[in-house]
């Protein structure tokens, strides 16, 4: 909702001094929160999580006025702040200062603080356009005691003061009671003039002043799911006992979108032991609401067979982008139909859940697709090398796409076996690509017998060649048409390439390295040193000449092989190879065979950052026996 300014926001109301000016001398530090928000959809999430945490500090602490923070001032604090933070984020598009203060009479002042106050709220023309917007501030106006806004050079702020009172000013026929009809639609979207509902005061007054609340605390946690049975589950904890007594989430076959496929995904009721059996009775008759792109209500039949008594149910037809997804069905026992404002409000909640089960959805096809081309881009095993014991360690960052790195180790025939070690510059379709080509060559042209050196120089000019078309080939395919502008894509590679030939009482190793962290050999007696030297990366320069050099391994030598993920591992501005840290935590493993040193350089690299790895991890180790 838009900021237009009025009447009333350049005109500072009565208190507005004391509240923009200095904090009293009285006030207790412990009475503030303050967080800053990044400006994306998660901001009103997390400015209503830090108003709740708030409240209930302050009452946990018996700070002076908390004991007069009722349940009503809490759901219009955080009506509030959700509107104020959605406002910023929208419609400045800055990050947005939050903060809330509590006075000891009880009252709790929040301000909103945007930066960029000069920014238009939106560019309409017309009287027609101009009054859906300003509804932010006339909300504010009804749910607050005193507020007002502030203008500096770089910051615009909205404040506003809360009063316990506030109940009884701004609830009943006060708020209903007056000739402005964009109000009028701001309260009614808040549900404050909703008619007058059936059931307890309790679920009353809170289909009155809480449902917007609850629709946005629903679509946080909905929005953040990616499996779409814990969609179903989380739904019915939503609904279940608040909304009805029992409710059941249908999931159709995303094939078909109907009939066969149509499946009770979860089913849940207020008393746990009628669970099965309301399970079993609903399963005889599956929800068949009419092919339509409206999304219910329809009526549905009571499962007496499990509940006995009668009441009502309702089934919502839940749609996305078009397409069925499923079908949410709600029952409540001892009435005749459900009351308007709740079916209204599971209405607005179905298209919520609608959208994340699609999204669920979205994110398994495209982690299926992922998988499938990451089982396509790896070996399925390590190919076993006569007198020579080999480990590995390899940890994509991103579970659900494609890795940039990846590591090879085949037979080339003639008692020859190959190993690679490589990193493609980004990750997902245009990495696979890149990936898809150099490794088959790898194998083709050192099965042909080309050395290392040649085998380097025949994939730099591939990927010249061929790369660059094929990665923007995958770039349509997956993210649409890339513009002249945008020139051509090219992906570069490195890549530690090598070749092993086992010889009694040793291996013969010729291995180059282009644009990849230098392979480090190990010795029995703790030394380690480097085994080839720094050369540029693939894919760059046309008619590039690489250089292979040939060591020895001795049984007991150690061949350690990582890519990027390893050395650049950050702690702060910290990196794990920093001082030459890799080759100390090598030199440690003295002794050990190849499967423990992969597992100790490994753990000693998660151990170094405090979070997880953010890059890909590979690291193959190979050991002359």
């Amino acid at each position: 909702m838009g900021v237009v300014p009025t009447q009333r926001e350049t005109e500072a109301p009565a208190g507005a001094e004391a509240l923009t000016g200095a904090a009293p001398a009285h006030a207790d530090s412990r009475a503030r929160a303050h967080t800053t928000l990044p400006g994306s959809s998660l901001a009103p999430g997390s400015a209503r999580a830090l108003v709740r945490a708030a409240l209930t500090e302050w009452t946990a602490l018996a700070l002076p006025g908390a004991d007069r923070l009722t349940e009503r001032l809490t759901q219009d604090l955080t009506l509030l702040v959700s509107e104020l933070v959605t406002n910023a984020v929208v419609h400045a598009g800055t990050d947005v200062d939050l903060h809330c203060r509590l006075e000891p009479a009880g009252a709790v002042v929040v301000e909103v603080t945007d930066h960029h106050p000069a920014r238009s709220p939106q560019d309409t023309e017309g009287d027609a356009e101009a009054s859906e917007y300003g509804r932010g501030l006339r909300l504010v106006a009804t749910l607050a005691e005193s507020w007002g806004v502030t203008y500096r050079r770089t910051a615009k702020t909205v404040w506003a003061r809360l009063t316990p009172d506030t109940e009884d000013r701004a609830s009943g026929e006060d708020a209903a009671h007056h000739d402005d009809p964009v109000l009028d639609d701001a309260l009614r979207l808040a549900g404050m003039l909703a008619p007058e509902p059936r059931g307890t005061d309790g679920e009353r007054d809170w289909l009155g002043r809480g449902a917007l609340s609850f629709l946005a605390e629903a679509s946080d946690l909905l929005a953040g799911q990616l499996d779409e049975d814990l969609v179903a589950s989380l739904t019915g904890q939503l609904v279940v006992p608040r909304l009805a007594d029992w409710c059941a989430v249908w999931l159709e076959d995303e094939i078909t979108g109907r009939g066969p496929g149509l499946r009770p995904a979860r089913v849940w009721h207020g008393s746990e032991h009628l669970v099965e059996e309301l399970r079993q009775a609903l399963e005889k008759e599956p929800p068949h609401p009419p092919d339509t792109a409206c999304p219910g209500p329809q009526p549905y039949p009571w499962p007496a067979a499990a509940l006995g008594a009668h009441g009502a149910a309702l089934a919502y037809r839940l749609i996305a982008g078009g397409r069925p997804l499923g079908t949410l069905v709600i029952g409540r026992t001892g009435l005749l139909r459900f009351p308007d404002e709740v079916t209204g409000l599971v209405e607005d909640l179905s298209r919520r859940v609608a959208l994340a089960i699609g999204a669920a959805r979205q994110y398994a096809r495209q982690a299926t697709i992922s998988a499938v081309l990451q089982r396509g881009l790896l070996p399925g095993a390590v190919a076993r090398i006569p007198g020579v014991r080999t480990a590995l360690v390899y940890e994509p960052c991103d579970k659900g796409g494609p890795s940039g790195d990846f590591y090879d180790v085949f037979p080339a025939g003639h008692g020859r076996w190959c190993f690679a070690v490589g990193d493609v510059q980004g990750k997902g379709p245009e990495a696979a690509v890149v990936i898809g080509l150099a490794r088959p060559w790898l194998r083709l042209l050192a099965r042909e017998g080309y050395g290392v050196a040649d085998v380097l120089d025949r994939l730099n000019q591939l990927l010249l060649d061929d790369a660059t078309e094929a990665a923007d080939a995958a770039a349509r395919a997956f993210a649409g048409p890339v513009t002249a502008a945008d020139g051509p894509q090219t992906r570069f590679l490195s890549l530690l390439y090598g070749e092993l030939i086992p010889y009694e009482g040793g291996v013969r190793c010729t291995l180059a390295s282009a644009g990849h962290p230098l392979p480090l050999v190990l010795g029995p007696d703790g030394t380690v040193r480097t085994a080839a030297r720094p050369q540029t990366l693939l894919g760059v320069v046309e008619d590039e000449t690489y250089a292979s050099e040939t060591i020895e391994l001795r049984p007991g030598d150690t061949l350690l092989c990582v890519t990027d993920g390893v050395t650049e591992r950050r702690n702060g501005t910290a990196q794990f190879d920093d001082g030459d840290g890799l080759a100390r935590a090598f030199a440690g493993c003295a002794g050990l065979d190849a499967e423990l040193i992969a597992e100790r350089i490994s753990a000693l690299v998660h151990d170094f950052g405090g979070r997880p790895p953010e890059d890909d991890l590979a690291l193959l180790v190979l050991q002359a026996e």
